[in-house]
């Protein structure tokens, strides 16, 4: 079903890295940020909530918003590619995922080398400070109050016009620098700063393999191979073929 060449790639590589996007969340049913919202929401742009200064402006709003993306998150599971990522961890020597998720779908299915670009939308912070918050006082104030020093609190995401997290775009530079293969899943690969890893790892002469339901606008190049179609489909039997009697 597949290329021997990218079968012999795969079965020889000491290193795996995957970089994914909101294509693999979306075949579990969690809708892209980029598409049209529904209900209550559908009159806003969600480029429109996703700024500091919408925050600043209405909070109360904002928060609201982040509570029906939790649901929809809390309500969708793990796909098969999921799945088969957590599968392929175990069968190589070293693996690395970058995601540009904030669902922790890859954690729920059993991921443990993780490097979250845009943070965690079930994780709270303080909107001063910056520091992680577990637990708050539910005194009814929307959004909840900091316990520290009372400021609002927000989601940790990363938000439009906001850096990264420290130290995790180097982190995940060193993956795409020092690995023999590198998947690019369910993300078109354009958006910066995410969009860097492919030609670090291509300089570094790594496979590039793209999977995405959407066909590519050019012929892959030496080395790359791009798999047309659902990730839930296309991993685990790509999987299979490369390792069919291991990590079962």
């Amino acid at each position: 079903m597949f290329d021997e060449a990218l079968i012999r790639r795969l079965r020889a590589a000491r290193h795996i890295a995957a970089l994914t996007g909101a294509g693999i969340s979306a075949e579990s049913g969690l809708p892209t940020f980029r598409e049209p919202q529904t209900g209550l929401w559908a009159r806003y742009r969600p480029e429109d909530l996703a700024t500091p200064e919408a925050f600043a402006r209405d909070p109360e709003l904002v928060w609201r918003w982040y509570e029906w993306r939790r649901s929809l998150v809390a309500a969708a599971e793990p796909n098969a590619a999921h799945h088969a990522l957590v599968r392929i961890e175990t069968l190589v020597p070293r693996f690395t995922l970058v995601t540009q998720n904030v669902d922790g779908l890859h954690e729920r299915a059993g991921s443990r080398s993780v490097i979250e670009l845009h943070g965690r939308i079930q994780r709270t912070k303080c909107s001063r400070d910056g520091r992680l918050v577990e637990a708050w006082d539910d005194d009814g104030a929307v959004p909840p109050r900091c316990p520290s020093c009372g400021a609002a609190l927000r989601p940790d995401v990363v938000w439009f016009g906001e850096a990264l997290p420290p130290g995790v775009l180097e982190r995940a530079a060193d993956a795409a620098s020092e690995c023999d293969v590198l998947f690019v899943i369910g993300t078109s690969g354009v958006v910066y700063p995410a969009a860097g890893l492919v030609p670090l790892a291509r300089r570094a002469g790594a496979a590039v393999v793209v999977i995405n339901t959407a066909a590519p606008d050019a012929p892959p190049g030496p080395d790359e191979w791009h798999l047309t179609g659902p990730a839930a489909k296309l991993l685990p039997a790509l999987v299979e073929q490369v390792w069919p009697d291991e990590g079962r």
